[in-house]
């Protein structure tokens, strides 16, 4: 129950901010929405407003805003209509609609992270030597070294950082190695003896050998309470990171660092959410501002049915001075939707495959 409501809430969320881009810059430019829906299939409840009907439907895994005049056979219109229809609208007016999408998804994420920042506090790192967690089957395992432990020593030289701890284990050259620490207000010693393993990057691939002992340093960080200006930058910089991330996740796919099998789905979304607030809001806000800069990075790519697909659309009609061909726009839509379905079913089979083993 609480996996299915955090991924409602996070994706229902971030539908809404998406689609609520596309929404008011619409009416921004005077172009009349018929429709504005969370969601697709069955309406399960919805209400005209004005021009506008607002429904929620069965199926929670995107939505849409419908506007006059963007189907082929709402374009031939009366004088009268024109002024709210989409396709009469200057191509830059409707390079902007399209946009808003995207656009809302990486600035709800700069949103996030400055209401946190600001109201929380900006986290910074404490560089501290306790033992956050010990690799199963490591030397540090065999030797008795256990999570929570604080180091104190190695080999009697005292270890105020954890570079202190990286340098006296890398600089062992595989010979045991003497540690102390405080475990539970006693002072413990081990022998450890290092092996050579792989240093490796977020994206799995293999940076450096170096000798090691199986452990990683503890997450622990101090809040400070932020300005409005340090809270705006910290979170410009969190959602750029992010962007960096996604953009190099991508390109790691590409290059089959990242296998195929490690794709997700909506299930996987699902589970990573109900994770996320078991281990309290902070880490499910922080899920929804990367989950929110992937929504938006992806929807700008240049796939047909997808926003950035209609960008390159309106790019083109931009400097050719006149719309593409009419066919060729649907041939490209049908590829796309082709595409998508294509990915879509093969998320959903690693989801299953992963959920069953």
């Amino acid at each position: 129950m609480n996996t299915l409501f955090s991924f409602i809430l996070v994706l229902g969320l971030l539908i809404f901010v998406h689609e609520l881009g596309h929404f008011l810059f619409a009416k921004l430019f005077g172009v009349r929405v018929l429709k504005f829906s969370l969601g697709f299939g069955p309406k399960i409840v919805g209400k005209t407003i004005g021009e506008t009907e607002y429904v929620l439907s069965a199926f929670p895994l995107g939505g849409f805003v419908k506007m006059f005049g963007e189907n082929p056979d709402e374009q031939q219109v009366d004088s009268v209509d024109k002024n709210g229809s989409f396709a009469h609208k200057a191509v830059w007016q409707r390079f902007l609609i399209v946009l808003a999408g995207p656009l809302f998804n990486l600035l709800f994420s700069v949103w996030l992270f400055f209401m946190v920042f600001l109201f929380v506090g900006i986290p910074t790192p404490v560089d501290t030597t306790r033992i956050g967690k010990v690799s199963e089957g490591s030397p540090a395992e065999k030797a008795g070294l256990k999570p929570d432990d604080l180091l104190i020593e190695i080999n009697g030289q005292p270890t105020v950082s954890w570079l202190d701890v990286l340098e006296s284990v890398k600089g062992s050259g595989g010979q045991q190695v003497s540690v102390v620490v405080e475990r539970q207000g006693e002072r413990l010693q081990f022998t450890v003896e290092p092996k050579i393993d792989s240093v490796k990057n977020v994206f799995g691939e293999e940076v450096e050998k170096r000798f090691m002992i199986g452990i990683v340093k503890a997450d622990e960080l101090t809040y400070t309470k932020g300005t409005l200006m340090s809270s705006m930058k910290n979170a410009i910089a969190q959602t750029w990171m992010y962007i960096s991330l996604t953009v190099m996740g991508l390109v790691k796919i590409f290059q089959r660092v990242i296998p195929a099998s490690d794709l997700g789905g909506p299930i996987l979304i699902a589970q990573i959410a109900g994770e996320q607030m078991k281990a309290g809001w902070l880490n499910l806000v922080y899920f929804m501002g990367l989950l929110s800069v992937n929504l938006g990075f992806l929807n700008l790519l240049p796939v047909p049915v997808l926003d950035g697909g209609h960008l390159v659309f309106l790019t083109i009609e931009g400097i050719m001075r006149k719309p593409m061909n009419e066919r060729a726009q649907i041939f490209a839509q049908q590829v796309g939707i082709g595409l998508l379905a294509t990915l879509m079913v093969f998320v959903f089979y690693n989801d299953i495959v992963r959920l069953l083993s």
